[in-house]
C-alpha cells in the first residue's frame, strides 16, 4: 500500500483536539491532512547531479526523477540522500543560487527548522536515562520562575500535551513575527528564550495538562531551559558533547543568535508582499533566535542520516525510552502520522514499509525532511530551498512529497 496522502507541516502548523489522552496502537494510513504554511516557495530549472560517491552501479533514475519533479514544480533546489539495501545515494536538482547554473551541493548545509525537536527530545531523554531528570517529573519544580502549572511534566513538553500556547502562531497570544513584511524587517533581531516563554504564557492554556494534544513550540523552548538548568551548561554545548561528537556530526550547528551559514550551502529565498507588490529576497542569513530550540539548528543530509539512524538503532537512548518516543497520542493523528516524543510515527501499511519515523521542518526559505524505518536501516534525508515563483502549496508540496516517499519506502 502506498502512502496515501501527506501535507508537510512547515514550521509550526498544529492540530487542535480535546479528547482524553490514551495510548493506542498504530493504525494504518492517515486520519486527515491539513494546509501547509506557505513558506516553501521558489523556482528554477536544472538537471540533476549525483553525489561523487554515487557510482553507475548505484544510479537511481527513480530518485533523480522524483527530485527533478520538485524543481519542475517551482522549487529552487533540492538535495536528497537515501540509505537503503542498495547502499547510499545522494543527488541534487535545481540551482544553488538564483541566476546561476551550479546545482545545490549534496553536502550542503541548511536550516532544519522543527527537525531540531528530535535532537532536543533525544538529549532530554538521555538526562532521564542518566537519572538526572524524571520523565513524569513536574517541570515547574526545575523552572520555578515561570509560574507553570505544576501538573505539566517533562513528558508533556516532549509530546506536546502540556496545553501551553504557541508563541509563534497561536491565536490566543500576540505571537512572534515569523512571516511576511514584519518578519523580513526583524529577521536579524535577537530574542531571548525566556521572553518567548513569557510571551506564550500571556495567553490561556489550550487545555488542561495531559488531556489532549496541541503542537506548541513553547514546549521545546522550555525543554532547552530545562537542559541548561539540569546540566549547568548551555544546551548547544551539551548537544555537542552528548550527540554531535559521539556520532561525528561535524556539520551540525546550534546557531543561537548567529545569522550565518557554514559553507557549502544553497541559497534560500523568501517571497512576500511589500506595499502590495511581491518581492523576493535572499534569506540565507537570518537570526533563528525567534524560534530557539524549537527549530534553530543547521545540518546536512549526511548528518541527519547519521543521527536519525543511530537514534532508531538504540544507540542514543535505551530501548525503554526509545519505545516511549514511539508511543503516540491519538489526538495527534494527521500530517506525518501520530506524534510520540520528539518524532512522528507514520504507518505506511503492510504493503509498503510499515511504520516510518519522521520529523520534518523548515525556516523561511529552507525545508528539511528526515525519515527512517524503525531499525534505522533505511533513511531518507533532504533539504528543499525556495526561490521566487508563486506555488500553490496546498497542491504542489504534498503531491511531490507523496511521490518521493512512495519511491523511497514503497518501491515507487
Amino acid at each position: 500500500m502506498s502512502v496515501r496522502r501527506l501535507i508537510v507541516v512547515v514550521m509550526n502548523t498544529s492540530t487542535r483536539n480535546t479528547s482524553t489522552r490514551n495510548k493506542a496502537s498504530l493504525r494504518r494510513g492517515f486520519r486527515r491532512t491539513a494546509l501547509a504554511v506557505a513558506v516553501l516557495t521558489g523556482v528554477a530549472t536544472s538537471t540533476v547531479v549525483a553525489a561523487p560517491r554515487a557510482t553507475a552501479a548505484h544510479d537511481r533514475p527513480e530518485l533523480r526523477q522524483a527530485i527533478q519533479e520538485f524543481v519542475d514544480a517551482g522549487y529552487a533546489g533540492i538535495q536528497l540522500r537515501v540509505h537503503d539495501e542498495r547502499g547510499e545515494w545522494a543527488g541534487s536538482a535545481g540551482v544553488r543560487k538564483l541566476g546561476g547554473t551550479a546545482k545545490p551541493p549534496t553536502n550542503g548545509h541548511f536550516r532544519i527548522g522543527s527537525t531540531t525537536k528530535t535532537f532536543v527530545a533525544t538529549l532530554v531523554l538521555q538526562l532521564v536515562a542518566d537519572g538526572k531528570l524524571g520523565l513524569d517529573s513536574p517541570v515547574a519544580g526545575h523552572l520555578p520562575g515561570f509560574g507553570l502549572n505544576p501538573e505539566i511534566t517533562v513528558r508533556m513538553l516532549l509530546g506536546h500535551t502540556s496545553g501551553l500556547p504557541d508563541f509563534v502562531a497561536d491565536p490566543v497570544v500576540p505571537g512572534i513575527p515569523w512571516q511576511g513584511e514584519e518578519w523580513v524587517a526583524n529577521r536579524f533581531h535577537t530574542h531571548q528564550p525566556e521572553d518567548l516563554v513569557r510571551l506564550a504564557l500571556t495567553g490561556p492554556p489550550r487545555f488542561a495538562p495531559g488531556t489532549s494534544w496541541s503542537y506548541s513550540n513553547t514546549n521545546y523552548v522550555l525543554a532547552k531551559l530545562l537542559i541548561e538548568k539540569i546540566t549547568g551548561r548551555p544546551y548547544g554545548e551539551e548537544m555537542k558533547r552528548r550527540i554531535f561528537q559521539p556520532l561525528g556530526l561535524a556539520d551540525t550547528v546550534v546557531p543561537g543568535a548567529w545569522s550565518g551559514m557554514p559553507s557549502p550551502y544553497a541559497h534560500a529565498y523568501y517571497r512576500y508582499l511589500d506595499d502590495g507588490q511581491w518581492k523576493t529576497i535572499d534569506v540565507t542569513r537570518q537570526n533563528p533566535s525567534w524560534i530557539s530550540a524549537a527549530g534553530e539548528m543547521i545540518s546536512t543530509t549526511e548528518d541527519l542520516h547519521k543521527f536519525f539512524s543511530a537514534l532508531q538503532k538504540g544507540e542514543l537512548v535505551p530501548a525503554p525510552l526509545l519505545a516511549e518516543m514511539r508511543e503516540t497520542h491519538p489526538d495527534s493523528a494527521g500530517f506525518f502520522g501520530r506524534y510520540g516524543l520528539g518524532q512522528y510515527v507514520l504507518d505506511t501499511g503492510a504493503d509498503c514499509a510499515g511504520p516510518v519515523l519522521n520529523h520534518n521542518g523548515s525556516n523561511n526559505g529552507y525545508g528539511a525532511l528526515m525519515y527512517s524505518t524503525p531499525d534505522g536501516s533505511k533513511t531518507m534525508t533532504a533539504s528543499i530551498t525556495t526561490g521566487d515563483a508563486p506555488i500553490n502549496q496546498a497542491e504542489v508540496f504534498p503531491a511531490e512529497l507523496k511521490k518521493l516517499l512512495d519511491v523511497v519506502f514503497c518501491g515507487g
